[in-house]
């Protein structure tokens, strides 16, 4: 496959010298400078904990006997918008493709994060911001559970334990492909601020519901952990099997109710007119109006009587959610895949989000970043992609994401870029985010950069952080020894620093493993075939180190550990400046020097009196054996200048000892 440098324009700066490498000539090394530097530690041999194995290979890709369980859904559920509830019942197929025999099984039972008495309230609530409850409810109230297995019914013994759910087996689930079918009828009380996941929200023209965690689902069993059972706190997110759900939502009939995958019964749902506007705006490049402004609370569906019941299936996924409001505005466009293949933008928003650069333009920006990734990075695998005006600030699920009503302009561009961008991490490539916050918010914001200097020729594009006059500022936050390491699991990382440790600085490595490390070639290169090898798979982050490594053609553990396992800095500096027998036009001698912890690639400009200039490239490993490093340039005139990155392409964490001035 043709590799496309498609990084282009993010934060990458070509040089325009005249003379783009001189000859150098390794003179010293080890000359005793005093720094923080320990070249052992940074380059120590050992890195991997453990070697490749017949599940998940030494080279980053799944083993010949890499397996993961499966579980496909089919829920039944009614909306109650008198109590504000949800009543379902779901049926779970589980099939066990481990080499294990399970006597017992883990779900997800997400609700009684609401509970007064739950985990989340005591660590996450009591402590306030983004993701406190400001509501208790009474959770995932269970009504029964059966278990049909070989044709045989029972009920289950089974125990709660927060917002896990353990059932017991009355035999062991057979290893390699063991089948049973779990039915749990349940309802829960849809509360109004869901940690910032879900809710509920009042209009002029109706409530909006946002739901999602809403059905008890199944816990991750793999060959790294077993059984996955971390609770859910409300920062840290969620780890899921893949599989096929179908769904189904009773809603009283004058009420749009949009969700995950492809709505079956369109013909059932809306009026003859408003069924032909979608169908309208399935093969349309531009936005399609299903549902207007002024149609709301007095014609079409508005004017429906009883219930209705829309359903969807989607393929492939670990989730769905859905959002359902009388007060829709509804609209779509036809999203452009590549292979001809195609999608549906769609975006439901209420009158109170209309308005200059408003969620009327929502379905043209979901059309343009799902193109945009698609095409550069993995084909969008839903029939629909719809975005949702809300209480939610910002929150992703398979096919839908959910953003605020407020939001407009560039500020709706960002969140709606960001939260289906995360279709290709973790919905595509599925890593553990109750763990790993960084290999999806991370890898998402950096993919965002990208996506932001296509859509309309830029219009949002985001300034380059070493761009910026504040870089100073940046680099002494991201890597502040106060902060937390990208190793960190989220509902351990302080909320202060979660921006720096799951968003921005793994998405500055990108950038820094890429436009430094590695090559624009390279980097497309590994990074593409991480994302080809774990679609719809369940990565760690040794996956990810390896692939890169394998694909990219180096070994970077001196890169992962200061980025992932430490807050290193990188202070390259100048040293001293000498010529040859103290004249310039022998040569001179060039000492530079390593501060920090952090080894990375030299970049050094030298100008002389006569307006010459030469770029001199030096790889990382000079900094193997000592902090300092000694190399020779020829020059024939008096030398004015010598700048370390002169295009400040790594976030040094002292710029003022970048460049050394001749007298």
């Amino acid at each position: 496959m043709v590799i496309l440098p498609f990084f282009i324009g993010v934060n990458v700066y070509y040089m325009k010298k005249s003379s783009l490498l001189a000859i150098f000539t390794v003179v010293s090394a080890a000359v005793g400078a005093q720094s923080n530097y320990n070249p052992a530690e940074a380059f120590a041999p050992l890195f991997y904990p453990s070697a490749g194995n017949e599940y998940r290979s030494a080279s980053g890709e799944p083993g010949p006997r890499y397996w993961q369980n499966r579980a496909d859904y089919n829920i039944v559920s009614t909306l109650d918008t008198a109590g504000h509830t949800v009543a379902a019942k779901v049926e779970i197929l589980y099939t066990n493709n481990s080499p294990d025999a399970l006597k017992f099984l883990w779900l997800q039972t997400d609700q009684n994060t609401y509970r007064k008495d739950s985990r989340a309230s005591a660590t996450t609530t009591a402590s306030g911001g983004r993701w406190a409850n400001t509501m208790f409810t009474e959770g995932d109230v269970i009504r029964s559970m059966v278990i049909e297995e070989n044709g045989k019914k029972y009920t289950p013994e089974y125990m709660t334990s927060d917002t896990r759910t353990q059932v017991w087996l009355s035999s062991p689930l057979k290893a390699a492909g063991g089948k049973l079918k779990l039915t749990i009828e349940y309802s829960f009380e849809i509360p109004e601020y869901g940690s910032d996941r879900m809710g509920r929200m009042n209009t002029r023209n109706g409530w909006i519901y946002e739901i999602a965690q809403w059905f008890p689902r199944m816990a991750v069993y793999d060959d790294i952990q077993g059984w996955n059972v971390l609770p859910y706190l409300g920062q840290g997110e969620f780890y899921l099997e893949y599989g096929d759900i179908s769904y189904s939502v009773t809603a009283p009939a004058n009420m749009i109710v949009v969700g995950s995958g492809e709505l079956l019964n369109p013909a059932e749902c809306f009026t003859p007119e408003e069924a032909r506007r979608y169908a309208a705006a399935k093969l349309s490049d531009k936005t399609v109006l299903i549902r207007s402004a002024e149609e709301i609370g007095k014609s079409g569906m508005s004017n429906r009587k009883g219930t209705t019941t829309w359903r969807y299936k989607i393929q492939d996924t670990r989730d769905v959610a859905w959002g359902a409001s009388n007060a829709f505005v509804l609209d779509g466009a036809q999203i452009d895949l590549p292979g001809g293949k195609k999608s549906m933008a769609l975006s439901a928003y209420p009158v109170e989000s209309i308005g200059a650069d408003g969620w009327q333009r929502s379905t043209e920006m979901v059309k343009g970043c799902i193109e945009f990734y698609s095409k550069h990075l993995f084909v969008f695998p839903y029939p629909v992609a719809t975005n949702v005006a809300g209480i939610v600030g910002g929150m992703e699920y398979p096919g839908i994401v959910f953003c605020s009503y407020k939001s407009k302009g560039k500020d709706l561009w960002g969140v709606t870029d960001h939260e289906f961008g995360h279709t290709w991490f973790p919905m595509i490539v599925g890593s553990n985010e109750r763990k790993y916050a960084w290999m999806d918010e991370g890898f998402n914001t950096f993919i965002n950069g990208l996506s932001s200097a296509a859509f309309n020729n830029g219009e949002f594009k985001k300034q380059s952080y070493f761009d910026d006059p504040a870089v100073g500022e940046t680099v002494k936050s991201v890597f502040s020894d106060k902060g937390d390491v990208l190793m960190t699991a989220p509902d351990v990382v302080q909320q202060a620093n979660l921006g720096n440790t799951a968003y921005f600085k793994p998405s500055l490595m990108l950038q820094a493993l890429r436009n430094v490390v590695l090559g624009e070639k390279r980097f497309d290169a590994a990074f593409r075939e991480y994302i080809n090898r774990w679609a719809f798979r369940h990565p760690t982050p040794w996956d990810f180190f390896r692939t890169m490594e394998n694909v990219g053609g180096e070994d970077l553990a001196w890169f992962w550990r200061g980025w992932v396992f430490n807050n290193w800095k990188t202070d390259q500096a100048v040293r001293s400046v000498k010529y040859n027998n103290s004249v310039p036009a022998n040569g001179a001698q060039i000492i530079i020097e390593n501060l920090q912890q952090m080894p990375m690639p030299v970049t050094v400009l030298v100008k002389e009196r006569n307006g010459k200039e030469q770029i001199i490239q030096l790889p990382v490993e000079i900094w193997q054996r000592s902090g300092t490093y000694a190399f020779e340039v020829a020059t024939t005139t008096q030398i004015m200048e010598v700048t370390i990155d002169p295009d400040k392409k790594i976030l040094d964490w002292d710029r003022s000892n970048n460049t050394w001035t001749g007298r």
